[in-house]
């Protein structure tokens, strides 16, 4: 299954740049995430699926539902 990460980048009409800082990674970095090169270290799972307002599960193709699971 497909990342979703490119997907929801570019609905938000975003640059790979600009999604590598809010990581703290360089561009080429994201670039191998979105292309399945390198994986996704869960920290930054985490912070994308609370950027875009959704879940991890939906970021890996896992579910499809987008919308976040409620918070405890």
């Amino acid at each position: 299954m497909p990342l979703r990460i490119r997907d929801l980048r570019e609905d938000r009409d975003l640059t790979q740049a600009e999604v590598a800082a809010l990581l703290n990674v360089s561009q080429a970095t994201y670039s191998r995430y979105e292309t399945e090169t390198l994986g996704i270290p869960h920290s930054s799972l985490e912070i994308l699926a609370d950027y875009y307002h959704t879940s991890v599960d939906y970021l890996l193709g896992r579910t499809s539902e987008p919308a976040p699971y409620p918070k405890k």
